[in-house]
């Protein structure tokens, strides 16, 4: 485990030296970082990150990004995990999967109010409908375990919320 300071990454490119797979969850709250903020850490630091692993010999690189990620939504958190997703496929992987999961199921150490409702009622949904509305974080590093160790021979893969589900309980 190497501590880096994300400020200064490009410093910290022996951490990112000799490593086959990354695996990057990193993200932030517009509420907590502010807008420019957010921006800096999910797209910029998440770009970052990639080009450095990717210097140091990383051949296949899983992203998780948000169901509903698109480069030209209106929306400032679908936009920027639509543009880091551009940003992280164009660095040249042999292998890119991005995994978009819906509402993540996990307990916070922070409290998060509009994040507590969400998830209480969306339970609710996934009684229902268990793939399309929510998904835990234990099934989420499932399936990026998965995915490299099941590899579906492509060299860009998107996983939305139904695959994890399936990859993640197989």
């Amino acid at each position: 485990q190497a501590v880096v300071d994300f400020e200064r990454l490009g410093e910290h490119a022996d951490a990112f030296r000799g490593h086959d797979v990354g695996f990057c969850c990193l993200g932030t709250t517009r509420s907590k970082a502010g807008a420019d903020g957010f921006v800096r850490v999910d797209r910029d630091y998440v770009a970052q990150a990639a080009e450095l692993a990717r210097a140091g010999g990383c051949k296949h690189f899983v992203l998780q990004s948000s169901q509903g990620a698109n480069e030209h939504s209106s929306f400032l958190y679908l936009r920027v995990k639509g543009e880091v997703e551009k940003l992280v496929e164009a660095v040249g992987f042999d292998r890119c999967t991005i995994l978009r999961p819906a509402m993540l199921l996990c307990a916070r150490q922070e409290f998060r109010p509009a994040e507590w409702i969400a998830q209480r009622v969306l339970r609710v949904g996934a009684c229902f409908f268990p793939t399309a509305l929510t998904v835990p974080i234990e099934t989420v590093a499932r399936a990026m375990v998965a995915c490299v160790v099941q590899p579906s021979g492509e060299k860009v893969e998107v996983l939305e919320n139904k695959a994890i589900h399936k990859l993640g309980k197989a």
